[in-house]
């Protein structure tokens, strides 16, 4: 299996396993949790929409540019995350295509679910950055990732386009193999702090 592979991640709130079409139901509810799928500035899929993108991030695994993963707490499926836009050859990887049912944002699962993919690559798959991209005006992904500890390398401005046809633009976050250590520790103190 080509870099960087797939694994179950677990943590002690979140259990990050590889995705699959047995989550489909289980995604569709947390998905109807806030009705997510109708922010214009992001894409959460809707209930219809499920086995397709599912399909899709399975696709992208297949094709070594993606792995993906469905979100678990509580014992059920809430979500989903991904790393996406894999460099094998430059050990980089971006975090991203991540949602989570209504009722688990800004809670400990993200930061928890973030720990746990940021550890598999700086201290497994011994990438060299990570990277987090996020639309300009997706505020609570811009301040989620803040939190993490990464730092904003820059913005692409009209670098897309957002489901409603809107021009994009993309905020560039990364945390370096360097800055881990000490991001590390700050998101364990976080965690230590929300029990």
């Amino acid at each position: 299996m080509p870099w960087p592979g797939t694994t179950e991640l677990l943590g002690r709130r979140v259990a990050l396993l590889p995705l699959s079409h047995e989550h489909h139901d289980e995604l569709v509810d947390a998905t109807r949790d806030g009705e997510l799928w109708k922010l214009w500035y992001t894409v959460v899929p809707g209930p219809e929409e499920m086995r397709s993108e599912i399909e899709r991030r399975l696709g992208l695994f297949a094709a070594g540019s993606m792995v993906p993963f469905t979100v678990c707490a509580d014992g059920r499926a809430i979500g989903m995350t991904t790393f996406m836009n894999i460099d094998a050859t430059n050990r980089r990887v971006e975090i991203g295509s991540t949602w989570y049912a209504k009722r688990f944002q800004r809670t400990a699962i993200n930061t928890e679910a973030k720990r746990i993919l940021l550890s598999w690559a700086f201290e497994t798959l011994d990438c060299i950055a990570v990277e987090f991209r996020t639309s300009s005006f997706n505020h609570a992904s811009r301040k989620a990732i803040e939190r993490l500890g990464a730092r904003q390398d820059g913005i692409l401005r009209s670098h897309g386009r957002h489901r409603d046809g809107s021009v994009r633009d993309t905020v560039v976050y990364s945390i370096l193999a360097t800055e881990w250590p000490a991001v590390k520790t700050h998101l364990e103190f976080q965690l230590h702090r929300q029990r």
